[in-house]
């Protein structure tokens, strides 16, 4: 094996041969010209990726490995780790987008003249996009001839991959799966959340020009900045801090200023004279050892000292000190924020100051943890005479609108089913008309305009909940007499859906085969789903699981990836969990993409019925037997689902059965949705009065 080569895990070959890892490890057994491991630990060994790629077009299993899985693979078994691979690759890529001509001259040298060459023309990149290297905290470092000699490989594979798709989409590809690989390392802002804050803190009286963001993460809340003049980030992590830096550099014309530094920022502010536009912010949550013994004396702490327990409001008081006169601030807060007693005397402060203008409940599911109702602080840095804004716009988007399964209520909620662009309306719909100054009025469990007197009490409690109108319960009388009747509908449909009295009988001794004998044999075909960018509706476990309609979406960013779409007749199953469970796509259903944790299965018509396939898949022991068991969950293998050998005239027979239980399970679900919205709207609507006791 050449020295430096790329290694690659039983996961990275699974994912190269499109198939799962127990097939790799049953490779591994039962091949003897199975490439040997070079490195890795017993338990997860790591192989040479050209061996790997070589013995899998041997065997048939592997026609061409697609350039960007290469180059993902040479960024992921990098001798040195995939971040200095991903920061070595960012450099690389904006190289190449700022001088263009110069990278075939490079590239042309043998590998160490190469890695030689190429530092010294990074260095001149680096310097033109971020500032000389000598500048304290700078966030990317100039890579050495050495450092890089092991990367010229994965950087050639770079050029070529950008050739094809762009510099900034192979980094944005390239990064999105590091932080998918690792997702316990990063806290993420998801995009919906960046746009919107984003979208509060730009106005046409005041564009924001100049945007901060101290503790930038992966950048995400930068990025979503329209047009910007320049944009300044810290990280205290100093290789999140070269990749965000990067990402930023690849994403901004040249003609936007970019500064990132890396440094602790409430301890070593890396701009400390800097007034900006705007600052975004997504601070960490609960942080004891901030800084609270070295900084008692801060001039940032305008408003009142924080307590030790109240790392946020030193984050507050951190983005206000960075705003010009009239500049916005939007952070994401944790709910504890605006009600814990500790943290009182600032609110009250930043209320009667007019600093704080606007405090809005998100959905639980908007950002990490995401179990609880996040808020949105929007702050304004007082102005020289102004008066204090006598109000405080309190928002809350729990219930932003109806969800996209069609008006059932989700069984699953979160992430997976948030409507971003509801939830963009409603926030931006009530703080446009505040800031217009309109009579906004009161929006029974939406938002309210709260006099700051009001709120000035022993607790300065700014939770939304607390403050607004109640909702209509269930929607008010009408909708419950809605609800009641649909319910009547549902119970009556479920009682003629009822199965017939069962005729008992032994034991059944067909002769089996499994899935993935008749994938084998051309009866069906196996796909994975979770892949795929452009947009659209995807299919997630919890639709499967709650039988409701496609809710998630496609990303419209990155590199175009083919997603797998379903089809009429296809049979989807998750692969985690544990649970049985199977769904037969529709028409209503068909073309959305295959989402995360599923399995397609999609029969050959003359050979499989697929409700007689569906059935059999969900039987306890069936899935008891294909499955395996980890400490913390449980992986079904679907090849290993057994189904019986039957004429295609009896599976029908059978499938015939399968469809008449489904249609009687989804009504039952259905009566259980619409009975816990008519007891729980008779609970409101009985102690708020719009409801009579009889």
């Amino acid at each position: 094996m050449p020295e430096n080569s790329t290694e690659v895990t039983a996961a990275g070959i699974a994912r190269l041969a499109g198939v799962g890892r127990a097939a790799v490890s049953n490779w591994r057994r039962r091949h003897a010209d199975f490439p040997k491991p070079v490195g890795g630990t017993e338990t997860s060994p790591s192989f040479a990726l050209p061996e790997v790629e070589q013995w899998l077009r041997d065997q048939g299993k592997l026609a061409e490995v697609p350039l960007r899985e290469r180059v993902w693979q040479q960024v992921a078994g990098h001798p040195a780790g995939a971040v200095p691979a991903l920061v070595h690759t960012g450099c690389a890529l904006l190289l190449l987008r700022i001088s263009p001509k110069t990278w075939p001259e490079i590239a042309a040298a043998p590998d160490e003249r190469m890695a030689g060459v190429l530092s010294l023309a990074l260095d001149k990149a680096l310097t033109a996009r971020f500032g000389p290297a000598t500048e304290a905290g700078r966030a990317v470092h100039t890579p050495s001839g050495t450092e890089l000699l092991p990367s010229v490989p994965l950087l050639r594979a770079v050029a070529e991959l950008a050739a094809g798709t762009g510099a900034r989409e192979t980094f944005e590809f390239l990064l999105g799966r590091q932080l998918d690989a690792n997702p316990r390392q990063y806290t993420l802002t998801p995009p919906g959340l960046a746009e919107l804050m984003a979208a509060l803190v730009e106005t046409a009286e005041r564009p924001a020009r100049t945007v901060l963001d101290p503790a930038a993460g992966t950048g995400a809340l930068l990025r979503a900045v329209a047009d910007p003049a320049a944009l300044y980030a810290q990280e205290t992590d100093p290789d999140l801090a070269a990749l965000t830096a990067l990402r930023l550099a690849l994403h901004t014309d040249t003609g936007c200023a970019l500064a990132a530094r890396t440094a602790d920022t409430l301890r070593a502010d890396a701009f400390p004279q800097l007034a900006a536009d705007a600052v975004l912010c997504h601070p960490p949550f609960n942080e004891r050892n901030w800084g609270h013994d070295e900084l008692a004396y801060d001039p940032r702490w305008e408003y009142g000292f924080p307590a030790r327990t109240e790392s946020e409001l030193a984050w507050v008081q951190h983005a206000l000190a960075h705003l010009r006169q009239g500049g916005t601030a939007v952070l994401l807060m944790p709910p504890a924020a605006a009600s814990r007693r500790s943290g009182r005397r600032i609110r009250a402060d930043l209320l009667r100051r007019g600093a704080l203008r606007a405090v809005i409940a998100l959905p639980a599911g908007a950002a990490p943890p995401y179990g609880i109702p996040l808020h949105l602080w929007v702050l304004r840095k007082p102005g020289s005479g102004a008066h204090p804004s006598p109000e405080l716009l309190l928002v809350d988007t729990a219930e932003p609108a109806e969800p996209a399964s069609g008006g059932q209520p989700s069984a699953a909620g979160g992430r997976d089913r948030l409507d971003w662009q509801a939830v963009h309306r409603a926030v931006l719909d009530a703080w446009r008309s505040f800031e217009d100054s309109a009579p906004a009025g009161d929006r029974p469990g939406a938002g309210r305009s709260v006099p700051v007197i009001e709120l000035l009490d022993d607790d300065v409690d700014l939770a939304p909940a607390r403050h607004l109108p109640p909702p209509a319960a269930a929607g008010g009388p009408g909708e419950l007499i809605r609800v009641r009747e649909r319910l009547t509908e549902t119970l009556g449909r479920t009682g003629d859906l009822t199965p017939p009295a069962v005729t008992l009988s032994g034991p059944a001794h067909w002769p089996l085969t499994t899935v993935g004998e008749l994938a084998r044999a051309g009866a069906l075909q196996l796909r994975t789903g979770g892949s795929g960018t452009g947009g659209g509706p995807v299919l997630t476990e919890h639709d499967v699981l709650g039988s409701t309609a496609p809710s998630g979406s496609l990303p419209t960013d990155g590199p175009f990836e083919e997603p797998v779409l379903v089809e009429p007749g296809d049979v989807v199953v998750p692969v985690l969990g544990g649970g049985s469970a199977a769904r037969v796509i529709d028409d209503a259903t068909a073309g959305a993409a295959l989402g995360r944790n599923l399995q397609l299965l999609r029969p050959d018509p003359a050979a499989l019925d697929p409700w007689f396939l569906a059935g059999f898949l969900r039987g306890t022991a069936n899935n008891r037997q294909a499955s395996s068991y980890a400490s913390t969950a449980t992986r079904l293998d679907a090849r290993r689902l057994q189904l019986p050998r039957l004429p295609l005239v009896e599976q029908q027979r059978y499938g015939e059965r399968f469809r008449a239980l489904a249609e009687f399970e989804d009504a039952l679900r259905l009566a259980g949705r619409l009975g816990g919205q008519l007891v729980q709207g008779m609970y409101d609507g009985l102690t708020d009065g719009t409801v009579a006791p009889k």
